[in-house]
């Protein structure tokens, strides 16, 4: 080999070290880190054995998860099973049959050998169940109680009443019949209202028809797949058919400790025990006839503390005050399992020690801030407007006594705004001086009146069927009282009927369809001045940004509505007091209610279960809510604006016209609180809907319903959760008004059609101007009294672009009603309405 070509291995590389700054930014620390504690970020020395000292905390962490979990599951199975939870609580199982074919007599039936009754107990049971109603079942094998539910098929409301309150919902599906689209709407529902109880699929087979061995898996793995869609939770299909399956139900039943069984918000609540744990008791009578007395009804707390100074809500019923909570005696099944302790237990009777009573600090049953309509008065009329008054009131009633023969309307003008806001705050702090509430009241009353003066002229309503404009609320509301009398109303045929509501159906999806591609366009009118049409909007510089006052010209209704200092601190404070004070859970009690009307009482269906729900301080007074919802794909009709819809948040129902809006990514106010309204509610997107109602504490999941018919379930149009009380939160309102270019010189434009009075040119001359091509500028100069004008913009404009002024103009909800279910009925599926309408 020659000496030059020797070369060395290359073994030996070299590698430089890296560029280490004198001073590490706090994202390089904690990118180092990774979120250890005892790292430089977080401020302590650096470990000399990181990864071991992580992993022994992982380690570490992860047992004392899987103790405190295995702890809650002793716990609730504990509250069930022992007396530790205040005696032998039952657990409620609530059965939907979710097709009408479905038997729950027989599925109980089924249930009950495996329970382990004696013969003697089970057969006197057998007798007393029918296909509805709220039992009482003891459970001896499992040392359990159980309050078994039996709703009728297909019934929606009751099911969402009991589902809420139940520890299991058993769905119970048919072997050979699908769900319908009538069941699938109640899963839909149940599924919106995320109640806390855990759902058990189960299978039922015709008695004619039993499931064969062969077919058994393939069925059970259809109906899994089925109940997945909607719970995915699922892991398998029961059913109390054969002895064996009832064996394995009943132990998933009355051995497993139900999910949900502990309340995070401490909302209490109460099942009465069958129709014997309801009792009423005359006392009195109304101002307007009604007679009221006092309601026992005997249960065992659930949820949270049940405290007497809160109220309490009985779905489709209302709020009432509590007189008392007395001790309860142990239930008969309770003594039957225990007879050796029948003489100790029966000295506990009603007229035992109260165990919570009123205070001076109870809650009463005002909802609403009584306003002072009187307050923006500035003068009292001299005695020559009042003479003017009597002669013009003396002068309208001889002319109607003249007019009595023809057709007379009489128009009533009612004041709806006013600028002083009156609404009663709730302070969370006891030191708050509330000597000085009446410092921020709007000082600007005469602008308003002013405004409301020149708004009083019907223009608006005219424009707004011609200008698409149907949304706009008046100064003032007119309400018209026809004295024409004889005239009969008279049904359309079915086919004519049928017609007109095809045509109304096609006319709202046309309009969906407009504002989907034209949103907010409106044309201006030419027969109205621009400045008279849309004098109550305004422009904005920055539609986040620019303020705007919330105070500023608002409703009579916001002078009884209520409002929070601090609503998350009062939150926070309410829900700790819920879970502290009061009647501890598993405690069984006796209720007592107070004025409670006779019709509460006897109105009551006795074959569903009788429920009360415990509310937060507070949770009676009316304000301004907001909710999060999210439109159900599946329903394809067009929802707009103020449309009547039934609202179902938590055990409370109300009839609401809604506004919506945008809501703001993670739930934010923005800086100046003020959210683009919408006209309809669409798919895809989470959307803010507002309303009038009673206050809610904590992220109640709320349903919205569309009523269909009386003998048709519900549809579900919207589900979410409750957002915040905050009337503060401005809806704005936006029409766009477009022009479009006649003449271009680079960054200047002719413009015409977007007004058609050189007035209402000067009027919007300080409004920012934008395209749809990104340019923004503003006018400069009218040109002759057509309404063309002069702009200019940022850039070079184009032919074929589209110039656009935005205005806006706030909105307010309309007050919701309570709503009261229809009775409880057959429902039909669309197989059989199909079927009666052939024949």
């Amino acid at each position: 080999m020659a000496p030059g070509d020797h070369h060395h291995r290359p073994t030996l590389k070299q590698s430089n070290k890296g560029f280490k700054s004198k001073h590490a930014s706090k994202g390089s620390l904690k990118a180092a880190a990774k979120g250890k504690v005892g790292s430089p970020a977080h401020g302590g020395r650096p470990a000399k054995n990181l990864q071991s000292s992580s992993k022994r905390a992982r380690l570490n962490a992860n047992a004392q998860k899987r103790d405190l979990k295995r702890k809650e599951i002793v716990d609730d199975v504990k509250f069930f099973s022992t007396s530790s939870g205040g005696g032998n609580v039952p657990r409620i199982i609530s059965v939907v049959p979710l097709i009408p074919i479905i038997s729950p007599r027989r599925f109980l039936l089924n249930l009950l050998p495996s329970l382990g009754l004696p013969p003697s107990e089970l057969e006197q049971i057998s007798s007393t169940i029918s296909e509805t109603g709220s039992y009482l079942v003891r459970a001896p094998r499992f040392k359990t109680t159980l309050q078994v539910n039996l709703l009728p098929p297909l019934s929606l409301y009751p099911t969402l009443d009991a589902a809420l309150v139940s520890d299991y919902v058993v769905l119970v599906m048919g072997s050979t019949e699908e769900v319908q689209l009538e069941g699938e709407a109640v899963l839909r529902c149940l599924q919106g209202q995320v109640g806390g109880a855990e759902v058990i699929p189960c299978v039922q087979a015709p008695e004619e028809y039993p499931i064969h061995p062969s077919s058994r898996s393939g069925i059970h793995k259809s109906l899994l797949s089925f109940t997945r869609y909607f719970y995915p939770k699922a892991d398998k299909v029961y059913s109390s058919d054969t002895s064996n399956e009832s064996a394995l139900l009943a132990r998933a039943l009355c051995e497993a400790a139900p999910g949900g069984t502990k309340s995070d918000e401490g909302r209490a609540y109460l099942v009465a025990e069958g129709s014997e744990g309801v009792r009423w008791t005359p006392t009195g009578t109304r101002e307007d006839g009604q007679e009221t007395g006092r309601m026992e009804v005997v249960g065992t707390v659930r949820g949270g503390c049940l405290s007497a100074d809160r109220l309490v809500h009985v779905p489709g019923k209302g709020d009432f005050q509590v007189e008392s909570i007395l001790p309860a005696p142990p239930s008969s099944l309770a003594l039957s399992a225990k007879p050796h302790q029948q003489a100790s237990t029966m000295s506990i009777d009603a007229g035992s020690e109260p165990l919570s009573v009123p205070s001076e600090n109870a809650d009463d049953l005002t909802a609403t801030n009584t306003p002072d309509l009187m307050a923006n008065e500035q003068t009292w009329p001299t005695e020559e407007e009042m003479g003017e008054a009597s002669n013009s009131a003396s002068a309208t009633a001889g002319a109607g006594a003249g007019a009595g023969a023809g057709d007379v309307k009489r128009t009533k003008r009612v004041p709806k705004g006013t600028s002083a806001y009156q609404a009663a705050w709730i302070v969370d702090e006891d030191e708050y001086d509330d000597g000085d509430e009446d410092e921020d009241e709007d000082e600007d009353e005469d602008e308003m009146d002013v405004e409301g003066d020149e708004g009083e002229h019907g223009v608006a309503d005219g424009f707004g069927r011609e200008g698409g404009d149907e949304e706009d609320d008046e100064e003032t509301e007119e309400i018209e009282l026809d004295s024409r009398r004889g005239e009969t109303h008279r049904d359309l045929d079915p086919e004519q009927e049928e017609r007109e509501y095809a045509a109304y159906l096609k006319e709202r999806e046309k309009a969906a369809e407009e504002d989907m591609i034209f949103p907010d366009e409106i044309d201006t009118p030419r027969h109205i001045a621009a400045r008279t049409r849309f004098q109550r909007y305004r422009g904005l510089k920055s539609f986040r940004t620019s303020p705007w006052d919330p105070y500023e010209n608002l409703p009579v209704d916001y002078a009884r509505i209520f409002q929070f200092e601090s609503y998350a601190a009062t939150t926070k404070r309410l829900e700790r007091e819920a879970r502290e004070e009061g009647v501890k859970p598993g405690t069984r009690i006796i209720l007592v209610l107070k004025d409670v009307p006779r019709t509460v009482f006897e109105e009551r269906n006795s074959m569903l279960p009788f429920i009360v729900h415990g509310l937060l301080q507070h949770e009676h007074k009316q304000s301004v809510l907001h909710f999060v919802v999210q439109r159900n794909t599946e329903y394809e009709e067009p929802v707009k604006a103020k449309d009547p819809l039934v609202l179902c948040v938590g055990p409370r129902r109300y009839v609401i016209r809604p506004l919506y809006s945008q809501h703001v990514r993670g739930g934010g106010r923005g800086v100046n609180n003020v959210h683009k309204s919408e006209k309809f509610l669409r798919p895809g997107s989470a959307t803010v809907a507002t309303t009038y109602g009673p206050v809610c504490f904590g992220k109640t999941a709320c349903i919205l319903l569309k009523e269909e018919g009386e003998d048709q379930v519900p549809s579900l149009v919207a589900m979410g959760t409750f957002l915040s009380a905050d009337p503060t939160r401005i809806i704005a309102k936006r029409i766009i008004l477009t022009g479009h270019p006649v003449k271009i010189h680079k960054k200047t434009a002719t413009l015409r059609y977007m007004f058609f009075d050189r007035d209402d040119i000067d009027y919007f001359k300080s409004v920012e101007l934008h395209t749809k091509f990104g340019r923004t500028g503003h006018i400069t100069e009218p040109l002759g009294t057509h309404g063309y004008f002069k702009a200019h913009f940022d850039g070079p404009m184009q032919q074929m672009d589209t110039v656009c002024m935005s205005l806006y103009k706030r909105q307010f909800p309309k007050w919701s009603e309570e709503f009261k279910p229809p009775q409880v009925g057959t429902i039909k599926t669309n197989g059989e309405r199909d079927g009666m309408d052939v024949e």
